[in-house]
C-alpha cells in the first residue's frame, strides 16, 4: 500500500509534464529577419513623403541610441514614428503596414530562422514570434510563414476606429516580452500547463526572455548578449 501511492503520484506527474504545451519563442528584428523593421519603416515613410526631414532625423537619433544601448522612452519613439497614421482608420493603416512588410521586410527573412521554426513545429512546439515592432507587421509575417502566434506592439484605436499615437500598454520589448507571453499562454493553455522550451534572441534586451527558457539561443548576438551567452553557456547561432 505504501509503495503504490508514490508510484501513482510519479506517474501522474510525468503525465502532467508530457501534456504541457511547449513554447518556442522567437524575437523578430535581428533574429528572424536581418535588420530592424521600425527603422526600415521610418525610411519607408520618408520615401513616401509621410515624414519630414526634421521628423526623420529626430527619429533616427533613436536608432543611434538603440544601437549604442543608451536609455530612452520607447513609447515616445513609437508615437513619433506613428505620427503620419494619427487619425487614419486602423484598416487603412494596417493595410499600409502589410504592404510595407511585403515590399521591404519579407525579403529579409533568414532561411535559418524559417528552418528552425519548422523544426520546432514538427516536434510539437507552439511557435511564437514576440516583437517590439507593430502588430500588423508581425501578423503579416505570421500569414506568410504560418507560425502559431504573433505578439507585438499595438497602438490605441479611438472610438471611431482611427489610430492614435499612443502605445496600447507598453512596447513589447525587454521584460515586457515575458509578461505578454505569460498572459497569452495562461489564457491559451491555463496557468501551469505550459513551459518556455526554446527562446531565440539577438539583442541584450532579450536576456530575460532567453534566461527563462529551458533551451536559450543567442542569434547573431550583439556584444553584451554575446558576453552573457558565453558566461551562461548558451549556444550562439550565426543566422
Amino acid at each position: 500500500m505504501n509503495d503504490s501511492a508514490p508510484q501513482g503520484t510519479v506517474k501522474e506527474t510525468e503525465t502532467q509534464r508530457a501534456a504541457k504545451a511547449r513554447l518556442a519563442v522567437y524575437d523578430f528584428d535581428g533574429t528572424c529577419i536581418t535588420g530592424n523593421s521600425p527603422v526600415m519603416l521610418v525610411k519607408h515613410l520618408f520615401r513616401d513623403d509621410l515624414l519630414s526631414v526634421k521628423q526623420a532625423l529626430d527619429i533616427s537619433l533613436w536608432a543611434l541610441r538603440y544601437k549604442f544601448r543608451l536609455p530612452q522612452n520607447e513609447s515616445s519613439v513609437r508615437a513619433k514614428v506613428f505620427r503620419p497614421f494619427e487619425g487614419r482608420s486602423k484598416a487603412d493603416v494596417d493595410e499600409y503596414l502589410r504592404l510595407f512588410y511585403d515590399e521591404v521586410v519579407s525579403p529579409r527573412w533568414r532561411p535559418a530562422a524559417v528552418a528552425s521554426m519548422r523544426e520546432r513545429k514538427a516536434e510539437g512546439c507552439h511557435v511564437m514570434v514576440v516583437s517590439a515592432s507593430w502588430q500588423a507587421i508581425v501578423d503579416r509575417a505570421r500569414e506568410e510563414y504560418g507560425f502559431d502566434c504573433a505578439l507585438a506592439t499595438n497602438m490605441v484605436v479611438d472610438h471611431v476606429g482611427n489610430y492614435t499615437r499612443q502605445v496600447d500598454g507598453l512596447p513589447v520589448e525587454g521584460g515586457e516580452k515575458l509578461r505578454v507571453i505569460q498572459r497569452y499562454a495562461d489564457e491559451r493553455f491555463g496557468p501551469g500547463n505550459w513551459e518556455l522550451a526554446y527562446a531565440y534572441g539577438d539583442h541584450h534586451s532579450d536576456r530575460a526572455l532567453l534566461a527563462a527558457a529551458a533551451h536559450p539561443f543567442a542569434v547573431t548576438p550583439d556584444k553584451p548578449l554575446s558576453r552573457t551567452a558565453r558566461s551562461c553557456n548558451w549556444p550562439i547561432l550565426d543566422w
